[in-house]
């Protein structure tokens, strides 16, 4: 990540998107659903190509908007969104994986959803975290404890996105940035 005090110009801090729990929990989305298309699908079948992607555009579109950020607030915004729409469509793909084998579903307030959300707010989460229970559990169980770590990963996104957008309004973008960076400059240069 950029350091402001080291870059007095008018590209800000980015980068840094190891910091950031959504993140995190991307790439925990990703790493278990790569073993859950090994363990429950087969390698054939398109619909493990399909969830492993989305996964990975997950993940891949988080760290692409926080490396673009320093110059487009515009990008970084539209590849969060991305990041959110392909962990929305590997949301569907889990509900389709119960629902066609007639599985159940857990409600935001089972006791087993509960059980996730928890394992979620321990600190240094990773996928060691969930590891005894994505590769050990059979697959409806597997497949809702994604839907769950899923859902935590899109709260996140929907955050930063909120986020992103109020900072915006207040900063504005690189062009912003740059003509009052210009007029400071020759506003010092008038007063010389």
């Amino acid at each position: 990540m950029t350091n402001p005090q080291n870059s007095p110009g008018f590209i800000p801090a980015h980068g840094g998107y190891e910091n950031l729990l959504s993140f995190q929990m991307a790439r925990i989305v990703y790493d278990g659903t790569v073993r859950f298309c090994e363990r429950f699908l087969r390698k054939s079948d398109r619909t493990y190509d399909q969830m492993v992607q989305a996964a990975r555009s997950g993940k891949q579109n988080i760290l692409e908007g926080c490396q673009a950020s320093g110059t487009s607030k515009e990008t970084e915004i539209k590849l969060i969104n991305v990041a959110r729409a392909s962990l929305e469509e590997l949301l569907e793909d889990y509900r389709d994986f119960l629902r066609v084998r007639d599985a159940r579903l857990w409600q935001k307030d089972s006791k087993e959803a509960l059980f996730v959300r928890k394992l979620g707010s321990t600190k240094n989460r990773s996928y060691e975290t969930y590891r005894t229970y994505l590769e050990t559990r059979p697959p409806e169980v597997v497949a809702n404890i994604l839907i769950c770590l899923v859902h935590q990963t899109n709260y996140l996104l929907d955050q930063q996105l909120r986020q992103l957008e109020k900072a915006f309004v207040q900063e504005g973008g690189l062009r912003e940035r740059m003509t009052r960076a210009r007029l400071a400059e020759r506003a010092k240069q008038n007063q010389r």
